[in-house]
């Protein structure tokens, strides 16, 4: 898929870690490992809005898009 995500890197730059951003979006560690591999399908606006909102961010920041 040509949508990549770079939520590890928006962890690092905010020292966050993947249990703290699950818990303040409202996910479970195991969707958002999901997301950080590439392996999600979809998500939800509704989702992205409280990632971005947790870390401080832009939907650009977290999504890229690629080439195949």
């Amino acid at each position: 898929m040509p949508i990549i995500v770079n939520i590890d890197v928006m962890l690092a730059k905010r020292k966050m870690s993947s249990g703290e951003l699950a818990a303040r979006v409202g996910i479970t560690q195991a969707n958002l490992s999901i997301l950080k591999t590439n392996k999600a399908k979809a998500i939800r606006f509704s989702t992205l809005d409280e990632i971005c909102k947790a870390l401080d961010c832009q939907p650009g920041d977290i999504l890229e898009f690629t080439e195949e």
